[in-house]
């Protein structure tokens, strides 16, 4: 089976045709760094990690590029907020993004651009439009001409006639027309700016992402993933500054994961009902996090609840409970290309099946069905990125003292059981009591700590 992947710009999913079946080039919008990132930041991560996973099982090579926006206002204003440069803002989050992306199980991006480090890059692009008749210049600004392009709305299936119909928006009058988009902006007095033909200033967040694409994948790539909520107007003018710079297609498979609902709401700042994957982490492991990000399709939209994180717990605790029963080191490695998970996998990235799939082998593995079956289990929970730990790091805890308070529950579980063969049912269950009192529960594959 080929790899099928819905695609935004045609609305409908098809067999993935690489451009270079030897290098695959794939790029996904990352976070901007001026605050810690909540869950709705991780769901795309995690998506495309997993997507990179099955990328790099059927490809020799693939490039993928996540990129970090550390110039923007929002940075602007936190660093002002906190009295601190913009320089150590920005190093800071950076730190705190990729230690919540690897406490999720997500593998480092190939490249991992920084829109300040690419400025130059910008400025020939914008040129670039210029020349061509795209943008213009006017008060200090560069803007796009959003009427130069015939079919601007391609991905959003707007109408540019009708895009701003109804709309209440103050336009500004240095903009021919009202959804002329920023490529080059003046910076006011006492904010960071570069220099350039147009003017001292910095550049606009949607030319940073044509910019790096550009630079280290070309100007056609094979795929590129993010939110719904970038589908317009970001991508729509990622779309138009590449096409119209380049004069050739920018992206061939454009790829959206659905929003993240909390408790049946839509998550925003109105309602203040984010939820920071650093805070999470300081009640659940990385990977019920991850687990419960993958139990929805990507495409559809995820109620994201504290039902939802107790269940994929649960679940957890079921397939490390299959994992005790496994030797890794005597295992062979397994072609996972042939099994039901990867497959379901390869139709649109389809994480609920392959879960399903992960838990039939499980429980052959259960039944003693043999080798093959364990190492295709172990291959297709590290293809979804889950079962990182040791059964005993996840049902003992994985702390400094961890191994002597390990190995005193341990020797009293064997006396517990020792009890119960010797059909001394009293002292079974006051070890049982002491046990609860310590926090410890007893599993039927074993103990973890409540």
């Amino acid at each position: 089976m080929a790899l099928q992947l819905y695609n935004t710009l045609t609305a409908k999913k098809a067999p993935f045709v690489a451009i270079d079946d030897n290098h695959i080039k794939f790029y996904v919008c990352g976070p901007t760094v001026y605050n810690r990132v909540h869950i709705g930041n991780a769901r795309p991560a995690v998506v495309f990690d997993t997507l990179f996973r099955v990328l790099n099982e059927l490809y020799p090579k693939v490039t993928y590029a996540r990129n970090l926006t550390d110039v923007d206002d929002k940075i602007i204003q936190a660093a002002l907020d906190n009295n601190e440069s913009i320089d150590a803002l920005t190093k800071r989050f950076t730190t705190a993004y990729h230690e919540d992306m690897a406490a999720i199980n997500n593998l480092s991006p190939t490249v991992e651009p920084k829109a300040t480090e690419h400025i130059d890059d910008m400025l020939a692009l914008i040129q670039q439009l210029i020349d061509k008749g795209h943008a213009y210049e006017a008060d200090g600004h560069v803007l796009f001409d959003v009427r130069s392009m015939d079919d601007y709305g391609k991905l959003s299936k707007r109408d540019l006639d009708d895009m701003l119909a109804g709309a209440r928006v103050e336009v500004a009058d240095y903009k021919r027309y009202a959804g002329d988009f920023v490529l080059w902006k003046p910076a006011n007095e006492g904010e960071p700016y570069w220099s350039s033909p147009f003017g001292n200033g910095r550049p606009g967040w949607h030319l940073e992402c044509s910019a790096m694409i550009k630079k280290h994948l070309g100007e056609t790539i094979d795929i590129h993933g993010g939110g719904r909520d970038l589908i317009f107007p970001h991508h729509e003018n990622e779309i138009a500054q590449s096409e119209c710079a380049h004069d050739k297609p920018f992206v061939n498979y454009w790829l959206h994961n659905g929003y993240i609902n909390i408790d049946g709401d839509k998550m925003s700042k109105s309602l203040g009902n984010f939820r920071m994957v650093n805070d999470l982490l300081t009640q659940y492991d990385g990977e019920v996090l991850r687990f419960a990000l993958l139990s929805a399709h990507y495409r559809s939209e995820l109620n994201f609840s504290e039902d939802l994180l107790s269940q994929a717990k649960s679940t957890l605790d079921t397939l490390y409970g299959y994992l005790q029963a496994i030797d890794k080191a005597s295992l062979d490695k397994v072609d996972i290309k042939s099994s039901a998970a990867f497959k379901a996998l390869l139709d649109d990235i389809n994480t609920p099946i392959a879960i399903s799939e992960l838990h039939r082998l499980g429980k052959a593995v259960k039944k003693g069905e043999g080798d093959a079956v364990a190492a295709e289990f172990v291959a297709v929970a590290d293809m979804l990125g889950l079962l990182q730990k040791t059964p005993e790091q996840w049902f003992q805890g994985d702390t400094k003292d961890g191994l002597s308070n390990n190995k005193a529950v341990n020797a009293k579980v064997a006396q517990l059981n020792a009890a119960r063969a010797n059909k001394d049912y009293a002292l079974a269950d006051s070890i049982r009591d002491e046990l609860t009192e310590q926090g410890v529960q007893l599993t039927r594959d074993g103990w973890r700590r409540m």
